[in-house]
């Protein structure tokens, strides 16, 4: 019997160990891209990832112009005109699809969606509903794999994409705020993608599921552009849910060039998306008496630019198991040239998520104080803390939220 038990324990191995070997990434082709290591690799299938067929997958991973250890990671989703090669290619470029280039002491990698017809437009043409895909299962592990391959700073992983990219990072990064820390969305095509994956409404989040919180998620959409269409119930879907979104608009168009856009909405660039750690908590801010009106659904012929949560900052997070402070703000217009008038107060709703020591359950009692103000507060039914229209100014006010016991 013990021999019978070490054979098939040994069988059981080398089957978990074949798989795995089955999927390794193979390397095709080492090359330098402006001055930077560039690795081609190719890869099969895993079976898990339910794809009904066989098919072969390429990725590039674009080293850091130098050597470093634990560096974070740039995550690239091209548009329906590119594939992964010619992607990478405007990077040469300065206005080619600027949100493509990763900077250049990060690692990044850059996927595709183009060689397999049901993963066009990232999974969400041929896998519609809210389940995660064969698509999105593929991307996810890729970017898992290049992690532990590279020994990347885990908490520093971002996504981002152009179009249909765009579509692809809301779809891909909004679940999955347990693998990133921020995404960013240039004129994301269509928000059928992450409203069918977060089960916006008419849908809604099925009890015996629990959704990460989300990474802190950028988008920059135009009015007077087709593709924008929904950006108002997106918003209001991640306003309602207590979701972290910055967003900016104007007449700008299905633009990738960054230069041009900022002539539009030079807010574009603002929020320090790259800085966010996902081993941090954040605020979120909701309701905020700051947003200008939304140009969707009635006013897409309008010539104003405008912005959701632009000036609102935070800083100093300082958690333990019994409480939380961070201290939020406004900014001012010296740490902000902009074209937009900066108000000097502001009141907002502020929810708390990515809590790392501190466990609120649902129907929680917590106490909070915010300068002269405080109060309690009530967690919601998914442990999520918010604090009602709080009044923010540009001097720096450090938020405290400590459980009543």
């Amino acid at each position: 019997m013990k021999n019978l038990t070490s054979v098939l324990a040994f069988v059981l191995l080398t089957a978990a160990c074949s798989q795995a070997a089955d999927w390794a990434p193979e390397k095709q082709k080492e090359s330098q891209f402006t001055e930077r290591m560039l690795e081609t690799f190719q890869h099969g299938v895993k079976k898990e990832w339910g794809y009904e067929s066989p098919q072969r997958d390429t990725f590039l991973v674009l080293h850091p112009k130098r050597d470093q250890t634990h560096a974070p990671l740039y995550v690239v989703l091209h548009s329906a005109g590119h594939d992964v090669h010619s992607c990478l290619a405007c990077t040469t470029q300065v206005g080619n699809h600027d949100i493509y280039r990763a900077p250049q002491d990060f690692f990044a990698l850059y996927l595709d969606c183009r060689a397999n017809k049901g993963d066009w437009w990232w999974g969400s043409d041929k896998y519609k509903g809210s389940e995660v895909s064969p698509t999105d299962r593929r991307a996810i592990d890729t970017v898992k794999w290049v992690i532990e391959e590279y020994g990347i700073d885990e908490n520093r992983v971002y996504l981002c994409g152009n179009s249909m990219g765009g579509s692809g990072t809301l779809g891909l990064g909004v679940r999955h705020g347990d693998v990133f820390a921020a995404i960013k969305a240039n004129v994301p095509a269509r928000v059928e993608h992450v409203s069918n994956r977060m089960y916006f409404p008419p849908q809604s989040v099925p009890a015996n599921l629990t959704l990460p919180d989300p990474p802190i998620v950028i988008d920059y959409s135009a009015q007077n552009d087709g593709w924008s269409k929904g950006h108002d119930t997106f918003f209001q879907a991640m306003n309602d849910r207590k979701y972290p979104l910055f967003m900016y608009w104007g007449p700008f168009g299905h633009a990738n060039n960054h230069a041009s856009i900022l002539k539009v909405n030079d807010l574009i660039n603002s929020f320090d998306w790259l800085s966010v750690r996902k081993n941090e908590a954040y605020p979120v801010f909701t309701n905020a008496s700051t947003n200008d009106p939304l140009p969707w659904p009635d006013h897409v012929d309008s010539q104003k630019s405008g912005q959701v949560n632009a000036f609102f900052r935070w800083k100093d997070v300082s958690e333990t198991p019994d409480g939380i402070e961070m201290t939020l703000y406004l900014l001012t217009p010296a740490e902000l040239k902009t074209s937009f008038t900066i108000p000097t107060e502001a009141t907002a709703d502020v929810s708390l998520r990515r809590l790392q020591k501190l466990k609120v359950a649902s129907g929680m009692t917590v106490r909070w104080t915010f300068g002269a103000a405080s109060g309690e507060a009530q967690a919601d039914s998914t442990g999520c803390v918010t604090i009602f229209q709080l009044k923010i100014v540009s001097k720096p006010t450090v938020l405290t939220v400590r459980l009543v016991k």
